[in-house]
């Protein structure tokens, strides 16, 4: 998966630019919901568990994990220093939550080089990057009256992008779940299907060039805008002594009422 946000300024910095709005519901269904949104890095031992669980809530009726008395979903990748956790609160109730690992030479490790190593590993090496999106997993109970909202979970793989200036965009996805990255990440299939434990169901790599696929998605889905200040809050390191937000709400309205 791949976005670059060909606007009238450049998508490292404020996003703004026309925008075809056109009379899609969809694009108005997501702003909406951003209305009631809030992100929240998770960074502390409480709040990673209660992403932890909500991701053993979603995946242990499907089968894709093992039963577990701690009813907790994590490995070893939640704790890199690249990898950003986050939970999307909704009217302020955890509703969702995605992981995304920035990986790089000076930090090589994340989920699509653990399982597809021979595939990413030699561009790594070449001096490219990666934004690698993983662990999206949505309240059961909840998420028939949030329909949209893996549109609004995902566009933090965007607004990363924006803030790190990714080469590629890669994941590891379910089979039955190709035609949505397709359709919005521009994604393509990189290397079929392999085992990924503790995930209990083989995983395909699909992905793509972020300078080629990302600016027509932004153009045809506006709720993937972002300003520099929303970027720097979601993904900027900590400064020594400074606090983090507790909460960071999504800024696609207001790129769109500059734009």
């Amino acid at each position: 998966m791949g976005i670059h946000i060909s606007t009238a300024r450049d998508a490292g910095g404020n996003s703004g630019g026309r925008h075809s709005l056109g009379n899609s519901a969809l694009v108005g269904n997501v702003l909406k919901l951003l209305e009631r949104t809030e992100y929240r890095r998770c960074e502390t031992g409480e709040d990673l568990e209660a992403i932890y669980r909500l991701r053993y809530k979603a995946y242990r009726p499907h089968g894709f994990v093992t039963d577990s008395n701690a009813r907790m979903v994590k490995d070893s990748l939640d704790e890199l220093p690249n990898s950003h956790c986050f939970g999307i609160f909704i009217d302020n109730r955890l509703v969702a939550t995605v992981r995304l690992h920035q990986i790089d030479r000076e930090n090589p490790h994340g989920p699509v080089t653990k399982g597809f190593g021979d595939v990413m590993m030699p561009m790594i090496e070449q001096g490219a990057s990666c934004i690698n999106p993983s662990m999206f997993a949505a309240d059961p109970e909840l998420n028939k009256d949030y329909r949209v909202l893996p549109y609004v979970a995902l566009r933090l793989v965007i607004v990363g992008y924006s803030w790190f200036r990714s080469t590629y965009c890669a994941c590891l996805i379910r089979q039955e779940h190709t035609a949505f990255y397709r359709r919005i990440f521009g994604a393509r299939e990189m290397a079929p299907p392999r085992s990924y434990p503790p995930i209990s169901i083989p995983l395909m790599l699909y992905g793509g060039v972020c300078a080629k696929e990302f600016g027509p998605i932004v153009t045809r889905f506006p709720f993937f805008l972002s300003t520099r200040a929303e970027q720097k809050m979601l993904f900027a390191p900590r400064e020594p002594g400074a606090t983090t937000p507790l909460t960071v709400l999504p800024t696609a309205k207001y790129q769109l009422n500059a734009a």
